[in-house]
């Protein structure tokens, strides 16, 4: 089985209370479970983190660079100004799928701009939880490849 890591930014903890109307009601548990039974269906082992550190998030993204780990990343608010995620990124060695609940492009101005995108292999996003489900499916394309 291939290794993916779903890795979650900051307040992705709070799903299912955290702004129900934009994010919607599915918990963060619940979130883990779709994750890593989609990935099991897939053949993928998935591991998924939640952090609201972006150093820790950074380490995780060299842990998968280092070992040619993919990677389905939610990196939340900091897809819109960390440069120093965007630089982990761009050293990966395996798919990387940005994914996001809600639609940033049809959100406020600020979130129209991801500083992670130009160095993933796509971006998934307005789907809600579905949108991880189709980063797996991605992922699972793209290590088959």
């Amino acid at each position: 089985m291939t290794r993916v890591l779903v890795l979650n930014g900051p307040n992705l903890g709070r799903l299912g209370s955290r702004e129900p109307e934009v994010y919607g009601h599915t918990s963060y548990d619940d979130l883990v479970g779709r994750c890593t039974t989609e990935g099991a269906a897939l053949g993928l082992a998935v591991e998924v983190r939640q952090t609201d550190d972006e150093a820790e998030l950074v380490r995780w993204i060299h842990e998968a660079a280092d070992t040619a780990t993919p990677v389905v990343l939610n990196p939340a608010a900091f897809t819109h100004y960390s440069y120093a995620l965007r630089d982990a990124c761009a050293q990966r060695t395996a798919p990387l799928v940005e994914v996001h609940l809600s639609n940033p492009a049809a959100r406020e101005e600020f979130r129209h701009t991801s500083v992670v995108s130009g160095v993933a292999s796509g971006t998934i996003a307005g789907f809600g939880v579905e949108s991880y489900v189709l980063a797996l499916r991605a992922v699972a394309g793209l290590v088959a490849s």
